[in-house]
């Protein structure tokens, strides 16, 4: 495993079944040239997701078809705890149903296996350099709107989103407790919410909560830590992160665009 006390290096965790694959992603990678670390690896989805929670990374490079979970369910719970890394997708399979599964769940990019030498290096260096220029553009208080799918919503959507729009900022809020309000299963609103808006439930509780510290940012009369609080993180580390990551700057630069 890479030392990780590195200043200025993106933290990447690497999800692969096959161990001599794994390996090679990990020895054999350029990390140096595309400004990153590998803090942690796996061999199945459970393991990725306890690893992903423990070192919250910049970057996952996963495979998609693992056992007992796969990449795809792996990501989907990592969303669930507030974590936002970008990830890229590995597969074998040249099908495209696997990366429309990998899109919806906001994957950065998606590659083929068996990869070229110096591609995921690329990969990583675009999908930063998108990153920049999405920070570039961030101006008057803008963030990318998600994109609802066309058609009229059930009542369970409808209903779920005025629950989450009032209760984005309770620490707790969850699929299961938004469900619960709604008196229809976990699983079925879940399901529901992906195919009705092509994004998770929980990408939308992100989403208002961003948005809504963008407005108190804007204003100047909390501090950072304040803010976080205020909009339903209890840990500003996972505020600032997931902010920079949707935003493009971090909340304190964002705030100093405002100050007088």
């Amino acid at each position: 495993m890479l030392c990780w006390c590195q200043r200025n290096m993106y933290k990447v965790v690497v999800v692969e079944d096959e161990k001599l694959v794994r390996q090679g992603i990990i020895l054999e990678t350029n990390w140096n040239e595309a400004d990153c670390v590998v803090v942690g690896e796996a061999g199945n989805g459970e393991e990725g997701y306890e690893v992903i929670c423990k070192y919250n990374p910049d970057f996952v490079i996963t495979d998609i078809k693992m056992p007992r979970m796969t990449g795809l369910e792996m990501i989907e719970r990592v969303e669930q705890k507030e974590l936002h890394p970008f990830v890229i997708f590995l597969t074998a399979y040249d099908d495209f149903a696997y990366a429309q599964q990998a899109i919806k769940v906001q994957a950065a990019d998606y590659l083929l296996k068996p990869f070229e030498d110096g591609q995921l290096e690329d990969t990583i260096k675009k999908i930063l350099t998108r990153n920049q220029k999405k920070s570039e553009e961030v101006q008057n208080n803008q963030m990318p709107e998600l994109q609802l799918k066309k058609g009229e919503k059930s009542k369970y959507i409808m209903d779920a989103m005025e629950y989450i729009d009032s209760h984005y900022a309770s620490t707790d809020i969850s699929v299961k407790n938004v469900a619960e309000s709604l008196g229809i299963s976990e699983g079925h609103l879940g399901h529901l919410f992906r195919k009705e808006t092509d994004f998770t439930l929980m990408t939308y509780v992100t989403n208002c909560r961003i948005r809504a510290a963008m407005n108190l940012l804007k204003d100047y009369k909390h501090k950072v830590y304040e803010i976080a609080e205020l909009v339903g993180y209890r840990d500003i580390t996972y505020f600032s992160n997931t902010f920079k990551k949707y935003v493009g700057v971090s909340p304190s630069e964002y705030q100093d665009r405002y100050r007088n």
